[in-house]
């Protein structure tokens, strides 16, 4: 039977306010819960931050990884029963159970260097045999070699300009003219301004080191009338400059890419405001590198770098938003970087502690992904295009799926802030970019090539810090632009820039300008 259970008003107020202290206290509990996640998620990624703060000032700056990291693949379907061949250049051979090393060779030098002989005799008493007395006669020589080197030797041209004049009378007076120089009355001959001009934009020797060292040999120039003299032959050489980049415009592939740089004396900008230094390669056709000053790195300073490139041209770029609306506006095809992408995974990775690493870890996931691509990439370098690009549809794309299937799936578990959040952010933006590689077999797969022709740049900035002022910024990258060029032309700088600066001067139309560009130096002076 049901039992009636009478309760008081009081008791239900009682019970009333029991059940809403109890919501309130859960609803407390929730708060603090939720309170709690959020303070341990800042934790953890202050505590990743940290971690990378401490890679990139200590750490190990490559980002290479082990041989099972660079996913290099060997499935039947795909690569057939052939084994892929040792590299040549190993340093370690295997021998039963244990490594040996290879015994290194010395690499013997230039035989087209000339060569000073220098011959050892045994003195006449010890011209004898120990056994039976007799005479001994010579039979050969054993012959081994140092390299010498000869201090720089610096030497004055003294021009002289014949001045004549009529006997008969006083008006009659001619003198000599004056040949024609790249800076007019300068004091520095052109090849040595081809030395000069080597030593920082090849080596980065800054330009004070250089003077101490012209000292040494009895050249005693200050560095300011050095400096001087290669903002004028940087800013002189502007029209093979425009030829090159008109050159470089009109390639079926350009590579571009960007770098800061700091310039002292601009008019309207602090000292300390950073500038960039762009960087455009062609990755078809004639080798060119060409280097732009900007002082910032908006869509409409990139815009410029860009006018005349032909609709239609592939650009391979990193992420860098300006870089869109520049492909979007002259309809260009754009290629997005995996080395980039890998970059992002590579932070991800470092920044989680030794002890905690594990193969299932999700950023050596994607890095072993993205290393198979690569690997691919490798292994078909010295293949047709045709033959790559069958590769990259039968392989790589089943790759690319499996990187978009484990992006998809993981990125709503990670935290976006983090590294590891930033690398998936990035993967999901450029996605249709990186994946547009596999549709050509001539297109590259990362902006590695930009990379390493802005890297002596990079070096170089390192040593000398910064330009004066705009014109010197300006000068520099013109001198970059004609030593990187001609570096990728399998041209000496030196001797390039000193036959540049002897003819330069003489030029006067387009066609005289046109036959100064590197690949035009005649190959017997090269």
């Amino acid at each position: 039977m049901p039992v009636n259970v009478t309760i008081t008003a009081e008791e239900l107020i009682a019970l009333l306010a029991e059940r809403d202290a109890a919501r309130a206290l859960r609803e407390e509990q929730e708060a603090l819960r939720g309170a709690l996640r959020l303070v341990t998620a800042e934790r953890d990624l202050a505590e990743e931050r940290l971690r990378a703060y401490r890679q990139e000032l200590f750490g190990v700056k490559s980002e290479a990884r082990g041989s099972d990291q660079l996913g290099l693949f060997n499935e039947a379907e795909v690569l057939g029963a052939g084994r892929m061949p040792a590299r040549e250049d190993s340093p370690e051979s295997t021998v039963s159970a244990h490594t040996r090393k290879k015994r290194g060779h010395r690499k013997p030098l230039d035989p087209n260097l000339p060569r000073d002989v220098v011959r050892h005799e045994l003195p006449e008493a010890e011209r004898f045999c120990m056994n039976d007395g007799h005479a001994l006669v010579e039979f050969g020589v054993e012959i081994s070699e140092q390299l010498d080197v000869i201090p720089e030797q610096l030497r004055v041209i003294q021009h002289q300009r014949v001045k004549y004049a009529c006997p008969c009378c006083d008006l009659g007076i001619k003198v000599t003219p004056a040949p024609a120089r790249i800076i007019p009355r300068g004091l520095l001959g052109e090849s040595a301004l081809a030395w000069i001009a080597t030593g920082k934009y090849q080596f980065g020797m800054p330009l004070y080191r250089q003077a101490g060292l012209l000292r040494r040999f009895g050249g005693d120039i200050s560095s300011n009338t050095i400096a001087a003299s290669m903002v004028r032959v940087g800013l002189a050489s502007q029209p093979v400059i425009n030829l090159l980049r008109d050159a470089l415009l009109d390639a079926g592939l350009i590579y571009c890419d960007e770098t800061t740089l700091q310039v002292l004396k601009e008019e309207g900008r602090r000292p300390k405001t950073t500038s960039y230094l762009w960087a455009q390669m062609t990755g078809s056709g004639v080798p060119i590198r060409c280097f732009t000053y900007t002082p910032g790195r908006g869509t409409k300073l990139a815009d410029r770098l860009f006018t005349g490139i032909r609709s239609g041209a592939v650009m391979m770029t990193d992420g860098y938003e300006p870089y869109n609306d520049i492909a979007r506006r002259y309809e260009l095809v754009h290629l997005g970087c995996w080395v980039h992408v890998r970059r992002y995974f590579v932070k991800a990775e470092d920044s989680v502690p030794k002890a905690a690493r594990t193969h299932d870890l999700l950023a050596t996931r994607f890095i072993k992904l993205i290393g198979r691509l690569f690997a691919a990439e490798v292994r078909s370098e010295t293949w047709s295009a045709q033959r790559r690009q069958r590769l990259r549809r039968r392989y790589s794309a089943r790759v690319l799926d499996a990187i978009h299937a484990l992006m998809l799936e993981q990125s709503h578990g990670v935290v976006p802030k983090s590294l590891l959040g930033k690398g998936l952010t990035y993967l999901r933006a450029q996605w249709p970019k990186l994946i547009r590689y596999i549709e050509n077999g001539d297109w590259p797969v990362s902006n590695n090539a930009c990379e390493n022709a802005i890297r002596p740049f990079c070096v170089g900035r390192r040593s000398w810090l910064f330009s004066d002022t705009v014109d010197g910024a300006n000068a520099s990258a013109n001198l970059y632009t004609l030593v990187e060029t001609a570096k990728a032309n399998g041209i000496d700088p030196y001797r390039y820039l000193t036959w540049l600066f002897q003819r330069l001067p003489l030029a006067k139309t387009a066609d005289d300008y046109e036959a100064l560009l590197p690949w035009r130096m005649p190959v017997d002076l090269r």
